[in-house]
């Protein structure tokens, strides 16, 4: 399968949206400190945010990387297949992003780092853009970007517990 879209990768630009598209951007502070940072990637990289979201998630990988099929189920029912695009695992960041494939109800990309400031702080930027390829999510409008924006705002909320009681440096 194909994505559904053209500017495979584009999410590794910061701030790049491709025409035509609605762009979305949240960070969550989550914490300060190496161990902090160490956690949350961890969380992020091996799918355990993504399920502790509450999302369903079906990938035969333990670990997201580039070529990887990931359906995510919403409410038990849409269906929104993915391929991750991209990873990175540095010293400061590491993340990664997919990309919608045939019968996901947007069409897009989504990414997901966690960086270490300077000063220690742990931060999760979700950052995506999007627009609807279903007719339930051209239907939805603004109301559908806003479920967007407010599963962004649940994941960094969730990485943050999931961090919780993790020593600082």
């Amino acid at each position: 399968m194909s994505f559904t879209y053209d500017a495979v990768g584009a999410t590794r630009e910061q701030d790049h949206c491709p025409p035509g598209f609605h762009p979305l951007h949240v960070r969550t502070r989550l914490g300060e400190g190496e161990p902090v940072f160490q956690r949350a990637a961890e969380a992020l990289l091996t799918w355990e945010m993504h399920r502790a979201v509450g999302v369903g998630l079906d990938t035969g990988a333990d670990r997201a990387a580039p070529g990887v099929d990931v359906t995510v189920t919403l409410a038990g029912m849409i269906r929104a297949p993915c391929r991750v695009v991209w990873t990175l695992e540095e010293r400061r960041r590491a993340g990664w992003a997919y990309g919608t494939l045939p019968g996901h109800p947007e069409c897009g990309e989504e990414a997901f780092v966690v960086d270490r400031t300077g000063d220690g702080t742990v931060w999760l930027t979700v950052s995506a853009f999007s627009r609807p390829a279903k007719w339930y999510a051209k239907a939805g409008g603004p109301a559908a970007r806003g479920l967007q924006q407010a599963y962004a705002r649940r994941c960094g909320k969730v990485l943050r517990d999931l961090c919780e009681g993790t020593p600082e440096a």
